[in-house]
């Protein structure tokens, strides 16, 4: 792009402003102004990306030598407008408006005062009308090219700021997905580890108990997968509408049949007149119940957990209760649990509180807030 410009230039240069300068000099006194013009400003913008200070000078000196040398007024002053240009684009705002005024300067000095001694001979001083068309035309390409240095700082702005915003986009959907699967995972493996310990202890003195374990095993770990698969799917096929529905609080009970089945009854009980809740609330409520009921089967010693959800006017509260006591044993897992809780209801601009109890238990409490269209 940079080279295709310059040719352009000098062709102009060299078909608008050749032809005036053999009308007016000897050949060889126009093979100089040529030279001068085509092998010195134009071939000197190759470099004004790479040097704009310098090649910005280095032109308005070659074109204030053209004029000093009594060669005919053209589109010789395009080669200035692209290098002060290339200047102000680059950033170098001074540097170009300095160039600018050498020029001005530079024309008047030539034209009111060293003219009596530079060619052609008897030559006249120039007429301030013409400095004044020169001043304007300065004027408008350093308007001109801070306006489009604005315009291009903008873009580039604007630019970083989408990448910016695509970036934390990848991020959120990374760190949903990653709060869904561990959500998911950690209950099914809870309940297929306390199931699979209780199917190889009766293996042999209750038979039919280890049966109902690897029964339990092959459901949950059959749900897993179908939950797993539904996650994986928004990233194969980005967009597109979920194949099943997100699940909610109405999978409550199957949320306590499964941990019935690590050996958890779950006691739920519901408070308030019960409304449809906005997707993402409803998400985040199954969500929270499942990673605390899970909590509860890998380290607490209760075998009985509460479940109670109150329908607030504005807003809808969990609470799950364990009578404990903590085991203290290490379950495995990442630990981060309570973190992904806190996360979910900070996304809905929600809070958890979780903490043990005075008699020995352990508490988590949630608040999401309830607005949307589906509220009523």
């Amino acid at each position: 792009m940079q080279t295709a410009l310059t040719v352009v230039v000098l062709a102009i240069v060299a078909v608008l402003v050749g032809w005036r300068i053999h009308e007016g000099v000897g050949k060889m006194f126009a093979a100089f102004g040529l030279l001068l013009l085509l092998g010195y400003a134009c071939a000197t913008l190759l470099a004004r990306h790479r040097h704009p200070v310098a090649t910005a000078y280095v032109v308005v000196a070659a074109v204030l030598v053209y004029f000093g040398a009594g060669y005919p007024y053209g589109p010789v002053l395009f080669t200035c407008a692209v290098a002060v240009f290339a200047a102000i684009v680059a950033g170098h705002r001074r540097a170009a408006w300095g160039a600018a005024a050498v020029l001005w300067a530079g024309h008047v000095l030539v034209m009111h005062w060293l003219y009596r001694w530079l060619p052609p001979p008897g030559d006249h001083a120039g007429g301030w009308i013409g400095e004044t068309a020169l001043a304007a035309w300065a004027l408008v390409v350093l308007a001109a090219s801070e306006l489009l240095r604005t315009r291009r700082e903008q873009w580039a702005r604007e630019r970083r700021e989408r990448a910016a915003a695509e970036a934390r986009r990848r991020d959120e959907e990374r760190l949903r997905i990653a709060r869904e699967l561990h959500d998911v995972l950690a209950h099914s493996l809870s309940v297929v580890n306390v199931q699979a310990g209780v199917g190889l202890a009766l293996l042999d003195s209750d038979p039919e108990q280890a049966r109902t374990a690897l029964a339990t095993i092959k459901t949950a770990s059959k749900e897993a997968l179908g939950e797993v698969r539904q996650v994986l799917d928004t990233l194969r096929t980005p967009g597109d509408a979920p194949r099943t529905p997100a699940p909610g609080l109405d999978r409550l009970p199957e949320l306590a049949e499964q941990a019935a089945g690590a050996g958890l009854r779950v006691d739920t009980r519901t408070e308030g007149a019960s409304y449809r809740l906005p997707p993402g609330a409803d998400l985040a409520a199954f969500r929270v119940v499942q990673e605390a009921l899970t909590n509860v089967v890998r380290h607490s010693g209760s075998r009985t957990a509460s479940v109670l959800i109150r329908y607030l006017p504005d807003a809808l509260e969990l609470r799950v209760d364990d009578a404990g006591p903590p085991t203290g044993e290490e379950a495995g897992g990442s630990g981060n649990g309570l973190t992904g809780m806190r996360e979910r209801a900070a996304a809905l601009g929600g809070r958890v509180e979780a903490g043990p109890r005075e008699d020995g238990g352990f508490r988590v409490r949630v608040t999401l807030p309830v607005k949307g269209p589906a509220h009523p």
